[in-house]
């Protein structure tokens, strides 16, 4: 399809309800955009999803949500109500707008438009990050025309379109990073930088065996440690920096890192990768979650290519036992970081999305 034809063309994208469910589609939006499509975002009435996509200059619009728990709650009633809202505004958005397609990144606000759109005969493509699929896009697999998937096992029940191995999409300027711009911005010394981080929403668990280590911690490492928004303390110590939350900046800081302490969602877990980063994965507990991230961390484990600690095992002594371990292992580690091979996961979703214009 030829970028002139392409310049009529109108998508739809969704997802929200975390960082998650955001940033991994930034880089297909950005292609997009860049040939020239229209691009409209749908998330949350929270402001996270529009502060998150405000930077590609797209047209972005809030609707009602509820979250979709796994677990016995109150507010799954009135949720519903929420959930009925936010698919009422979706049909009178797509009947207005009429977008050649919906590409959908997933989270609980995702599914109103997915089935709206489906009932409305408008394709969709959806993007999975995990290696078992999340509830909102097993809800809405029956409405998709393609699923592309992070991991090549990963398989969806109800699924009558195509699923494709795609990769995880990586923003380019995390591939981009500037260790020099690093050390200056938080005057950081010689000493090998540990970067630790809880996702976008931090975790107390990690935060807490952190600030118990640091007295060995900082024998050895600088550490620039991401708590989560209102989870930093305050703490004052030398060679520590307390962030809650970056956004600028966060590629240099990849890059100056020796190692890197990480939950494992999908998307932290293949911007490690990418960038063949020592990493130390402490999943989410299953406690707490549906175990994806036990499985995406078994799976870089498996590979040989992460050190996991698990969560209910976190503590100074094991932590600085998995740190000591991994340093010990590092060219075992290294050399088969080296061998990851990265899908050209952009190229491969907006081919599908091109193919399904052309298709309907």
């Amino acid at each position: 399809m030829t970028t002139a034809a392409i310049k009529s063309q109108h998508i739809v994208a969704v997802g929200g309800g975390s960082a998650g469910h955001v940033l991994p589609a930034l880089p297909i939006l950005d292609e997009l955009l860049i040939r020239g499509w229209r691009v409209t975002y749908v998330g949350t009435r929270s402001g996270l999803e529009q502060r998150l996509t405000a930077q590609l200059g797209l047209t972005y619009r809030g609707i009602f949500s509820g979250k979709l728990r796994r677990y016995w709650s109150w507010r799954n009633f009135t949720d519903l109500a929420l959930i009925a809202a936010g698919f009422v505004q979706a049909l009178a958005m797509l009947i207005a707008d009429r977008p050649q397609v919906v590409f959908s990144k997933g989270g609980f606000v995702s599914l109103p438009i997915v089935v709206a759109a489906g009932l409305l005969r408008i394709p969709v493509i959806a993007h999975e990050s995990d290696l078992t699929p999340g509830l909102a896009n097993r809800l809405a697999a029956p409405f998709l025309r393609v699923l592309c998937v992070s991991f090549p096992e990963t398989r969806i029940t109800l699924m009558r379109g195509k699923t494709l191995y795609a990769g995880t999409p990586i923003r380019r300027q995390v591939l981009q990073g500037d260790a020099q711009r690093a050390l200056q911005r938080w005057s950081l010394d010689a000493r090998p930088l540990l970067l630790v981080t809880g996702g976008s929403l931090g975790a107390a668990p990690i935060n807490e065996a952190i600030r118990a280590a640091l007295p060995q911690l900082l024998s050895t490492y600088q550490v620039v440690h991401v708590c989560g928004a209102g989870k930093t303390i305050g703490v004052d110590q030398a060679g520590y920096t307390e962030l809650e939350y970056i956004d600028a900046g966060w590629e240099d800081l990849l890059a100056a890192a020796a190692i890197v302490i990480s939950r494992a969602g999908a998307n932290a877990l293949f911007e490690l990768l990418a960038l063949a980063k020592l990493n130390l994965l402490i999943p989410l507990s299953p406690k707490a979650s549906r175990s994806d991230q036990v499985m995406n961390a078994e799976f870089a484990e498996g590979l040989g290519m992460s050190a996991v600690l698990a969560e209910s095992e976190l503590d100074t002594k094991r932590l600085m036992a998995a740190l000591a371990a991994l340093v010990a292992q590092a060219d075992t580690y290294q050399a088969a970081l080296r061998t990851w091979q990265r899908p050209d996961t952009v190229a491969i979703v907006v081919t599908e999305i091109e193919a399904l214009i052309r298709a309907d």
